[in-house]
């Protein structure tokens, strides 16, 4: 069988162990772990950091992204679509998993945490100024009638 690659996309049979004996199974398999690690990540991740809104978020891009780009690629191979829509959406989901994690969300996340040392710092200064600790003097507290009558 010689073919050119332009004719391996677009096989007869599709993306199937038949035409990608080398490709198929390690694709597919991958495809399928990744799913799982994705489902279980997100899972343990948004209850881990359910109190920073920006890493919640950055989960949930990465959940819908990783369930839309595994499940495609799991899809394609069960219904031997063309080898060139497995091409598409391997370097498409790449790619996007890729912005989602370098590119769009660690600004947010810097300046999350630039926030939260603020808040951090502005509490630190409420609660150990150095008035706090210093007591004030009181006024001469009248003495009580128990004991003037003592004496």
């Amino acid at each position: 069988m010689n073919q050119s690659f332009l004719d391996s996309l677009f096989l007869i049979g599709g993306f199937s162990p038949e035409n990608f004996p080398d490709l198929f199974y390690p694709v597919t398999i991958a495809a399928f772990v990744f799913l799982v690690v994705t489902v279980v990540l997100y899972n343990v991740q948004t209850r881990r950091l359910r109190h920073h809104p920006p890493l919640v978020a950055l989960q949930e891009w990465l959940f819908w992204t990783g369930l839309a780009f595994f499940g495609l690629l799991l899809v394609y191979a069960i219904f031997k679509f063309y080898f060139v829509f497995v091409l598409v959406t391997l370097v498409i989901g790449i790619g996007t998993m890729l912005w989602i994690r370098f590119y769009r969300f660690p600004p947010l996340i810097m300046s999350y945490n630039s926030i939260l040392k603020r808040e951090q710092y502005l509490s630190q200064k409420r609660y150990y100024s150095p008035e706090s600790t210093i007591r004030s003097k009181s006024k001469a507290r009248p003495k009580s009638k128990s004991k003037k009558k003592k004496r």
